[in-house]
């Protein structure tokens, strides 16, 4: 596979030296998994899946929760399930391809530069996450080449480790929750929306292989240089992405876009950007995951702590500072994707404002295109291992744990400070009148054009004292004269006025027909009215010539017609973008607050008669209409338009029309009366509404007391909760790992097991009879064969082997002598008899541990009896054995035939005198060494030998092999049998001096 190219330095073990900065090049996808609870068992089925006959072309880094104090046997393990080379990670290990490696107790590890880095861990235990630790190393360090695995555990490590892997496009699987032991991380990390595959441990290795052969094989080059040369595929895309999601992203940065379409082709192993597009016509959900997959968020609490760090201590403090107290304070998050930058800036002017000890409404706006992310963000709910991000302090305050432990909640304070909203940047109008706006990594995404318009839109949207914070690798490009830098390193800058009228770009944008002025191409004119006034003065020609605004639904104006001055008054302060509410005279502005609410809800027109509005030190009745725009070409549902409308009544006032006409005189009279009686009336509710005012004051006191009450409580049960949490924490995290040292105790336990059945068995299998004692002679254990000498059953373990009844003949020192041996460490061996006849060698030695240590005694007993038989008998022969050596050293022939005759011994002597072997001898009768004339004689004489008549030694003559005679002296000896009868002859012949030739002497 061409993916599995090696590193520069081929030893696994080969560790980089102190103050090394060399960088190693890896080319071969790294495959970080994941694992706590249960993961054992989920370790082994994925190797087991593993291809026995083909290299997977990767590197496996294996991390699981592990007890700081117990010695893992983790690589040991896995060795069995995997042919490939296993290691135990060193500090500095280069990572090679085809090769596992195991994350070692009681560290941190990250991948840099090819190589592990060994760390010690920086939280206090039970607040530890590696798996996210190496994770987010990994995909910053390897890019797409990193691959996640999340398998088996409890609790959330992994999930945000799976974010930063998949923001740098990479691949991420995870354990199907119904085939894992706990499903904890599993269902975390399935519940960010961005795990590629669910599989169970032993299918996994298939895919995965399958996945790297397309994203980093043969095929991966030709699509990667296809893919950005077709341009119409690529449109075609962006079209079903349009079509589906109602979102353009023609113009985000083509390399981006390659990247994750190459991916998403890669993970179907489809091999043409045109099957691609294909695929994408038929299947709605893989546009929805590509879309996901081109909005990946990395975002994090605090991401990049030395930028927010700028933020809390240059930014935050000159928004209060510039803000009087009891003012709003506005702040746009835009990009926010799951919430957790707007939720940090949030906490940070929370923080701020009760430093102060003063009062301000503050705002915090935050929107995102991807609703998926807006939903989450709306949630306020994240996994537990967001603790990572957040300092104790900043956790305890301003964050609640979920009752099972697995997640945190934000504060309802916080929550409350931010209003989520879907919303599209290039499309939509921006928030205004802002403090502080933050597009943190966003716009690297986007195309230069795209850029160049946001900027100035950011510029219109703030305050003129007003804050852009963006990201490391983002600036506001050539619009220094619009920002000057704050930071440059944190990447802060504040607005300037703009002075070169570069705000009509912004405004362009902000309304609805993004037209609202323009310039004449052909000549510098001064700006000509477009469609806005034509919306306006159409509807206004259907009614009489009145004064009339036409705003949006917060009431901004953006076109006046007539004379509202007798109406409309400059709110004092800085001018911007005007506001008909803030405008309205004495008189007008409750009722057309109301009345535009009514119109915004109901789409109808409004309208409120007899208003008393005060212009220039008088009062006029004014008629108010309040309605929706429906025609035009900048109305839109989303950004709807209204029509206010300002007459004066001839009506003086309804109630004042009602009453009859009267003389002069009596009116007088009259309005005297009516002007009292009003003014009575008017003191008396006068009077109501300030005892109204009192008791509503002092029930506001005792609400305040009982809350302060509250709210002590309630930090006293907090602080409570807090406590248990942490301690419920550590105790989850000590519960883990216990767990992982149970699955390898348990191996190690069948491990052991299967030992002791092979110990068992060679032991009964030698029959040799073995006992275990203790120090106190306490019998431990026994073989079977051992009850046949000393009388045992399973029932006498933990007996003292004094209290058993042997079966030994003769022996009662067994006690004394474990003991001694005990005492002395000396072995001892000595030969017994059972009552049963059979003789055992018995031997006691101590009993070593694998460490050196004397933990009792073992005695054996080895059946003897068979040797000892063979010893008795060679005792009873040794008497036949040295007169064996005799009878082969002596001089004389010494023969021994049957009383037949036939020859049965022939010792050297007589081979060396009558020149016949041994062999030859024995096929012999005697007769044949006999002359001829002496043979009838000597065989009567044989016949007549018994026990109590043996011959006196007498002379005769012998032949030889040659057929010579010799005379010889013969002695004749009688062998008996154990019945006393005779059964062969012995003779003893000495050759006489003198040879004699064949006569008649017997």
């Amino acid at each position: 596979m061409n993916a599995a190219r090696t590193t520069r330095n081929n030893s696994p073990q080969s560790v980089a030296p102190p103050g090394a900065t060399e960088v190693t090049e890896v080319s071969f996808p790294i495959v970080g998994i994941g694992a706590s609870a249960g993961g054992l068992s989920a370790f082994e089925a994925f190797f087991s899946g593993m291809p026995a006959d083909i290299d997977p072309g990767m590197a496996f880094v294996l991390v699981q929760h592990l007890a700081p104090d117990h010695k893992s046997i983790l690589a040991e393990l896995i060795r069995r399930y995997t042919r490939m080379q296993v290691f135990e990670v060193e500090d500095g290990m280069l990572v090679r391809v085809n090769c596992a490696y195991i994350i070692p107790p009681n560290h941190d590890m990250a991948f840099l530069n090819g190589t592990l880095q060994l760390l010690e861990p920086s939280e206090p235990r039970g607040r530890r996450l590696p798996i996210d630790f190496f994770f987010r190393s990994l995909a910053q360090d390897q890019h797409q080449l990193a691959i996640g695995i999340v398998l088996s555990g409890t609790g959330s490590d992994g999930t945000l480790g799976v974010r930063a892997i998949k923001g740098e496009a990479g691949m991420v699987m995870v354990q199907s929750p119904e085939s894992t032991e706990f499903d904890g991380m599993p269902r975390s990390a399935i519940a960010t929306g961005l795990v590629d595959w669910e599989l169970p441990p032993a299918a996994m290795p298939a895919q995965l292989i399958a996945y790297v052969a397309h994203a980093f094989g043969e095929h991966s080059a030709l699509i990667a240089e296809q893919t950005p040369s077709n341009e119409n595929a690529l449109k075609k895309i962006f079209i079903l992405l349009r079509a589906q999601t109602g979102h353009d992203l023609s113009q985000y940065k083509t390399n981006t876009i390659n990247r994750r379409i190459v991916r998403r082709m890669a993970l179907h192993q489809i091999e043409s950007i045109e099957d691609y597009v294909r695929y994408l016509q038929k299947s709605r959900a893989e546009v929805d995951a590509l879309f996901r997959d081109l909005l990946i968020g990395v975002t994090s609490f605090f991401r990049d702590p030395q930028a927010f760090q700028a933020l809390e201590e240059q930014v935050i403090p000159q928004i209060f500072d510039n803000t009087p107290p009891g003012s709003v304070i506005r702040v746009w998050s835009t990009g926010c994707s799951t919430g957790e930058e707007a939720y940090s800036i949030a906490i940070l002017l929370q923080e701020r404002m009760e430093a102060l000890k003063q009062g301000w409404t503050l705002q915090v706006f935050a929107s995102d295109i991807d609703r998926h992310a807006i939903a989450a963000a709306r949630a306020a709910v994240y996994p537990a291992s967001v603790a990572a991000d957040i300092s104790p302090q900043r956790l305890a305050r301003f964050f609640t744990a979920e009752a099972d432990g697995s997640a945190y909640r934000i504060n309802k304070s916080i929550r409350d400070l931010l209003v989520f909203s879907e919303h599209d940047l290039l499309r939509d109008p921006p928030f205004s009148r802002l403090d502080l706006i933050s597009c943190r990594n966003l716009l690297i995404y986007l195309g230069a054009e795209l850029q160049k318009s946001i900027i100035p839109l950011f510029h219109y949207a703030l305050n003129p004292s007003g804050m852009l914070f963006l990201g490391t690798s983002e600036s506001v490009g050539g619009y220094f004269n619009l920002f000057s830098v704050l930071d440059r390193k944190a990447k802060i800058y504040q607005r300037q006025e703009d002075f070169a009228g570069k705000q009509y770009a912004a405004l362009r944008r902000f309304l609805p027909t993004r037209t609202v002025l323009s310039r004449s191409s052909a000549k510098g004119d001064s700006p000509v009215r477009l469609p806005l006034r034509e919306v306006a003065e159409q509807s206004l020609l259907e009614q009489i010539g009145v004064a009339g605004a036409l705003i949006n639904g917060q009431g901004d104006i953006f076109y006046l017609h007539g004379r509202t001055g007798a109406y409309l008054e400059p709110a004092p302060g800085e001018a911007g973008i005007n506001n008909i509410l803030r405008m309205a005279r004495e008189g007008l502005r409750l009722e057309l607050g109301m009345a535009l609410a009514k119109a915004a809800s109901s789409q109808h027109v409004v309208r409120v008669s007899g208003l008393h509005v005060k212009t220039n030190g008088h009062f006029s009745w004014v008629r108010l209409s309040v309605g929706p725009v429906t025609r035009g070409t900048g109305v839109t549902p989303e950004s709807p338009l209204y029509l206010v409308t300002l007459e004066e009544s001839p009506i003086l006032d309804p109630a004042a029309a009602a009453l009859p006409a009267a003389g002069a005189a009596d009116t007088e009279v009259d309005a005297d009366a009516r002007m009292a009686a009003l003014t009575e009336e008017l003191r008396a509710k006068d009077e109501y509404l300030q005892s109204t005012r009192e008791e509503l004051e002092t029930a506001n006191e005792e609400l305040k007391s009982s809350n302060e009450e509250m709210q002590s409580v309630n930090e006293e049960l907090q602080s409570t909760n807090e406590e248990l949490e942490t301690s419920k924490e550590e105790l989850q995290s000590v519960n883990e790992e216990l767990a992982t040292v149970n699955a390898e105790l348990n191996t190690k336990v069948l491990d052991l097991s299967r030992a002791n059945n092979d110990m068992n068995n060679l032991l009964a299998g030698t029959g040799i009879a073995t006992v275990f004692v203790d120090h106190c002679l306490r019998i431990l254990r026994f073989t079977p064969s051992a009850s046949q000498i000393i009388n045992l059953i399973p029932g006498d373990v933990g007996r003292a082997v004094g209290h058993i009844v042997s079966n030994l003949v003769g022996y009662d020192r067994l006690v004394a002598d474990v003991q001694g041996v005990l005492d002395t460490l000396a072995p001892k061996e000595a030969q017994v008899r059972s009552t049963a006849g059979r003789w055992y060698t018995m031997s006691i030695r101590p009993y070593r541990t694998l460490d050196n240590v004397i933990e009792g005694a073992v005695i054996t007993f080895v059946d003897i009896t068979e040797m000892r038989r063979i010893e008795d008998a060679l005792a009873k022969e040794q008497p036949s054995l040295r007169l064996a050596v005799v009878v082969r050293d002596a001089f004389d022939a010494i023969t021994v035939h049957d009383l037949d005759g036939r020859i049965i011994a022939w010792n050297p002597a007589a081979e060396r005198i009558y020149g016949w072997s041994e062999a030859e001898a024995l096929l012999l009768n005697v007769r044949d060494r006999i002359p001829p004339l002496l043979r009838d004689d000597a065989l009567v004489t044989l016949r007549e030998f018994d026990r109590d008549r043996i011959p006196e030694p007498y002379h005769t003559q012998r032949l030889t092999r040659s057929g010579a005679v010799l005379e010889v002296s013969v002695t004749a000896t009688a062998l008996l049998d154990a019945s006393g009868q005779i059964y062969a002859m012995a003779t003893t012949e000495r050759v006489r001096d003198a040879p004699a030739h064949a006569s008649g002497e017997a």
